[in-house]
């Protein structure tokens, strides 16, 4: 069940704005959220990191986390923190492609779309 949308991206606050937590900052702000949350017992509904290595360099990102449980999952704490290294080793040798920052709101509003139309056909 989404409970809440963690994004730094504008687009998605502006379509969803009772579902987000807004990181002001970086991609890797966002998936330190994630990871605190997931430290604190909630479900990681999306993937953190983008299916794509070219969205990867998107200065947004825009992830789907479930409700409290109040139990740290191991695997999804293994999942998140694989993501954060993953997501800086890649980054140490290219920064984020802000030139094309308007495609990426939009790249990262319909991968958000179609992840919460594949959780609503779940339930």
């Amino acid at each position: 069940m989404v409970e809440m949308i963690i994004t730094n991206n504008p687009s998605v606050v502006e379509k969803y704005p009772d579902k987000v937590l807004f990181i002001d900052g970086s991609v890797e702000k966002v998936l330190i959220k994630v990871r605190d949350l997931v430290y604190e017992g909630c479900d990681l509904i999306s993937h953190p990191l983008p299916a794509s290595l070219r969205i990867l360099f998107s200065p947004y990102r825009s992830i789907i986390i479930g409700r409290n449980n109040r139990r740290v999952d191991p695997l999804q704490a293994v999942i998140v923190e694989d993501s954060i290294h993953k997501y800086k080793r890649h980054m140490d040798v290219r920064r984020a492609d802000k030139v094309n920052r308007d495609d990426y709101k939009l790249m990262d509003l319909i991968l958000l779309e179609s992840a919460l139309d594949d959780e609503q056909g779940k339930w």
